[in-house]
C-alpha cells in the first residue's frame, strides 16, 4: 500500500511560477512510477505529467509540455512538478498518483492522493 500526499498547491498570477509536490510512504519507491492529472471544475481528470521509477524518462500531455517539469527525488520518496509560465487554464485540483510498476505510463495508475489547489489568476 502507498499513501501520497501533495503540498504546494496556492494561488499564483498568469504567468507566474509554482512547484507542487508529492511525499509517498513505502520502502520501494522507485518501483513506482509516478504521474500527476489535474481536474478543473466540470471537467474530467486529465493526464499532465508522469515519470519512471529511475526518473530517467519522463511524458507529458502537449498542452504543458515546455511549460512544466516533473522531477523524483527517490531518497526522499518524493516527486516534484514545476510549473512555470502559468496560464488560467492550469488551474484545477492536482493529483498525485502511484503506478506499480516503474515503467512511464499515462493511465493504469494503482495508488492517487487527495489532490492539491492550484489557482492561476490573469
Amino acid at each position: 500500500q502507498v499513501q501520497l500526499v501533495e503540498s504546494g498547491g496556492g494561488l499564483v498570477q498568469a504567468g507566474g511560477s509554482l512547484r507542487v509536490s508529492c511525499a509517498a510512504s513505502g520502502r520501494t519507491f522507485s518501483g513506482y512510477s509516478m504521474g500527476w492529472f489535474r481536474q478543473a471544475p466540470g471537467k474530467e481528470r486529465e493526464f499532465v505529467a508522469a515519470i519512471s521509477g529511475s526518473g530517467l524518462s519522463e511524458t507529458y500531455a502537449a498542452s504543458v509540455k515546455g511549460r512544466f517539469a516533473m522531477s523524483r527525488d527517490n531518497a526522499k520518496n518524493t516527486v516534484y512538478l514545476q510549473m512555470s509560465s502559468l496560464k488560467p487554464a492550469d488551474t484545477a485540483v492536482y493529483y498525485c498518483a502511484a503506478n506499480r510498476s516503474p515503467v512511464v505510463s499515462i493511465d493504469k495508475y494503482d495508488y492517487w492522493g487527495q489532490g492539491t489547489q492550484v489557482t492561476v489568476s490573469s
